[in-house]
């Protein structure tokens, strides 16, 4: 008799973790993908602008130039022109050229190079809000956390507290927090934060925006504290410490990644509304906000001076919510399996 071998069954791959299963659905979503890319394409952008300024544009944005010339088409012409009403009467900055190696958007009433300001403002603008999202999703989770786990007496004052936040305007309180810190500082214990350092807006764009973050993290957080894994875990006698750290705070993170492309969105609106108003970035730095303030008075002669930071704003914002909603869309369980049905 011939001895027959048997089979030995195929190996099992071991199921994806929540984490590479959310990125395979991530990948696959065009939109968020194709928001992802512009927004590493717009923050590459920003990061290269002293090498933009220095050795494509030679100019520096931070430099009055209005007796200056640049050198077109083998002409001079002057930075500073006539007016083009009848009386040529006054004078407007150059308008865009379309060459990169000789102001390429053209100039603001200062001489400066619009496109090279707008590359350094875009730095300044880009890790004000990323900052921002991230300090306040810090804050907001340690509230949400404390409060929707603990309970009691702890969720009652940190809810209040929210609640009183929650009661003010979100612009009218960066606001009145700006005007204050402008004038003298931010002092936070033996440290104290000058009023041109850009930690300021950081701090007051996270403020304000912790109660809009902590109420669904807290949220989460209370649906979890009565999941029946969690029940178990306590009538187990595993310490609450163990608890939080090792089956609410993993379970939070997803809340908290969702949060982090719109914190940003909105911080970035803040930051830009605040330098506008001349209470965010301070001279000599510069942001959208502020370039938007110096092609206010120029809207009608060289409209492109404020549009240029203007539309950097809406692709930005718009890129950050499209991924958003791809996070939301992946990182979401139920949607995710409905898709795989």
């Amino acid at each position: 008799m011939v001895a027959q071998s048997v089979p030995f069954p195929a190996p099992v791959a071991a199921p994806a973790g929540p984490w590479r299963a959310a990125g395979r659905v991530l990948i696959g979503n065009r939109s968020a993908m194709t928001a992802l890319m512009v927004l590493l394409l717009m923050a590459f952008s920003c990061v290269m602008a002293p090498f933009y300024a220095q050795d494509i544009a030679h100019t520096d944005p931070f430099t009055s130039n209005v007796a200056g010339s640049l050198t077109l088409n083998g002409h001079d012409v002057d930075i500073m022109q006539p007016n083009d009403n009848p009386l040529h009467l006054g004078l407007s900055p150059v308008g865009p050229t379309w060459h990169a190696s000789a102001y390429l958007l053209g100039a603001d009433s200062q001489g400066r190079d619009v496109a090279a300001r707008l590359l350094y403002g875009g730095r300044n603008s880009l890790m004000i809000s990323f900052s921002a999202a991230l300090l306040c999703i810090a804050m907001a989770a340690t509230v949400g956390v404390l409060a929707g786990f603990f309970g009691g007496i702890i969720d009652i004052i940190l809810s209040r507290l929210m609640d009183i936040m929650w009661a003010v305007p979100v612009y009218l309180f960066a606001i009145s927090l700006s005007i204050v810190t402008i004038s003298q500082g931010l002092k936070i214990g033996p440290f104290t934060i000058e009023s041109d350092n850009l930690l300021i807006p950081v701090v007051i764009i996270a403020l304000v925006y912790v109660p809009y973050a902590a109420r669904p993290i807290r949220g989460r957080v209370m649906a979890l504290r009565n999941a029946e894994f969690v029940t178990a875990a306590k009538s187990l006698g595993v310490p609450r410490w163990r608890i939080l750290l090792l089956d609410i705070l993993p379970n939070v993170s997803t809340t908290l990644v969702v949060l982090a492309p719109l914190l940003t969105a909105l911080a970035l609106l803040a930051e830009s509304a605040l330098s506008f108003l001349s209470i965010g970035v301070q001279a000599p730095a510069a942001s959208w906000g502020t370039i938007i303030q110096d092609g206010e008075g120029l809207i009608y002669t060289r409209p492109m001076v404020a549009i240029a930071p203007g539309l950097a704003i809406v692709i930005v914002v718009l890129a950050l919510n499209i991924l958003g909603d791809g996070l939301r869309d992946a990182l979401d369980v139920r949607e995710t399996s409905r898709k795989g049905t």
